[in-house]
């Protein structure tokens, strides 16, 4: 991998020029930055850093997502809704990769298939908003954008866009890359740990439910061990990171030409997701994308139309490659079974194999009167059975969940088996932005999912 002013680098001048064509698109979801030359500067500095993961990597997750998109492997991504500097800790991104790892478990057992475990992590630090600002009675400011552009406080010294983010995000991604790759590469991730994992975690139903698993795992390793087996491959796993590509001072300076073939690759995460609000065929986002070598998601509503899917395709995926584009459902509990098998039927009739994933998180928002924003896990629970049967009615593959959620047992998101009610969301509501599931309702999630593979 070199940089893209590297001079050894044989890359067609088009390839180079063509990655900046965005730059004269419409682009939405931009922070106003009050100095331009500081992020000139910034995106610079980011540009001459070591990249974040490798083209050899991307490739291999696009081996894998391409056996997903085909059924026989299933994608878990999970993170938070958007990562802080401050949470950068050795204790939560231990947590998190955990939870991740527990519910692979959870899913590869229930459903004897292999998982592809992905986290929102290293990377997931800008966020898109409804509104530009933020109004508190009388005072308006920028509305907070994520770490990576200012800070939440409410004032006006904080919530200006600081371009020296940039390269705090930058530095903040590699140092949780490399605590995921010490815990997934170094024995921490073991599959004869699972017992392990639990510790440090209030006892909960579906930590029950996880212990017996462990001890069906557990037997079946020593039977094997005993009858001669190799265990090398349960010592350590892939795992792979993802973010939405959202902010271009960061995604365009991480894009490298890979000295192997000449082409691009974005080096800020092993894949990249385009959101609901930037999808646009003739915008920004869509452009820049288009054109590096990562499998590319895309956030779906319930608004899209078979048209507008395809014209997607043949923007992001001209070749039919696959494992090259991943649609993410996001269509809400009460729509999803109307609004998703549309979609599945037309694509039955297309050229392209995508890859299929529930994120049953984002259609269910709600505000409480007491002004928290949260989630029912009745809902979340519910879209993620209208995805398998939207799925099952047509004859496609369900392929995938995405999941917001956090290692720590946070109070953001109503229900599941701790019966959490709105007075108990005060107890501890850490999101910046969204709600998350915590790590008991991760877990059941994961066993629900476990069982509808299993159908």
């Amino acid at each position: 991998m070199a940089d893209l002013t590297d001079p050894v680098v044989l890359a067609d001048d088009s390839v180079i020029s063509g990655l900046d064509y965005w730059r004269e698109l419409p682009i939405k979801q931009q922070p106003e930055w009050p100095d331009t030359d500081a992020v000139g500067r910034a995106s610079a500095q980011i540009a001459s850093f070591p990249p974040l993961v490798f083209a050899g990597e991307v490739d291999i997750l696009r081996e894998r997502l391409a056996r997903a998109a085909s059924g026989e492997a299933f994608l878990l991504q999970g993170g938070d809704c958007a990562e802080t500097f401050a949470g950068a800790t050795a204790d939560q991104i231990r947590n998190r990769v955990k939870t991740i790892l527990q519910m692979a478990v959870v899913l590869t057992y229930g459903a004897s298939m292999p998982v592809i475990k992905m986290g929102r992590m290293a990377g997931q630090f800008a966020k898109p908003r409804s509104s530009d600002t933020e109004t508190r009675g009388d005072v308006t400011l920028p509305a907070y954008r994520g770490d990576i552009v200012n800070g939440y406080d409410f004032t006006p010294e904080s919530r200006r866009a600081d371009p020296s983010r940039l390269v705090q995000g930058y530095h903040t991604a590699a140092s949780t890359l490399n605590l995921i790759r010490a815990f997934t590469q170094g024995g921490f991730a073991d599959l004869r740990q699972v017992h392990s994992w639990n510790k440090g975690f209030a006892s909960n139903p579906a930590n029950h439910r996880y212990e017996q698993l462990a001890g069906q795992i557990d037997k079946a390793i020593r039977f094997m061990e005993a009858a001669g087996a190799d265990f090398d491959e349960l010592k350590r796993v892939e795992f792979y990171t993802a973010h939405e590509g959202l902010l271009m001072d960061y995604e365009r300076p991480m894009t490298r030409i890979d000295s192997r073939t000449g082409t691009p690759y974005n080096t800020s995460a092993h894949f990249i997701w385009i959101g609901e609000r930037t999808r646009d065929l003739d915008g920004a986002h869509v452009d820049f994308l288009s054109r590096v070598r990562n499998p590319i998601g895309v956030k779906l509503g319930p608004s899209t139309t078979p048209q507008a899917m395809q014209e997607l395709i043949d923007k992001l995926d001209p070749n039919r490659e696959p494992g090259r584009l991943t649609f993410i459902t996001r269509m809400g509990a009460g729509t999803i079974r109307d609004a998703l098998p549309p979609l599945l039927e037309a694509i039955k009739s297309a050229d392209a194999n995508p890859l299929w994933v529930t994120d049953p998180m984002h259609g269910n928002g709600i505000t409480t009167p007491n002004g928290y924003k949260t989630r029912r896990f009745d809902d979340v629970v519910d879209e993620v059975k209208g995805f398998f049967e939207s799925h099952r009615a047509v004859g496609t593959h369900p392929g995938g969940i995405h999941v917001e959620l956090t290692g720590d047992d946070v109070t953001e998101c109503l229900g599941g088996s701790e019966r959490l009610d709105e007075a108990s969301l005060a107890t501890r509501y850490e999101s910046l932005c969204d709600p998350r599931l915590n790590h008991k309702q991760s877990l059941e999630l994961a066993f629900l999912v476990a069982e509808e593979l299993g159908k």
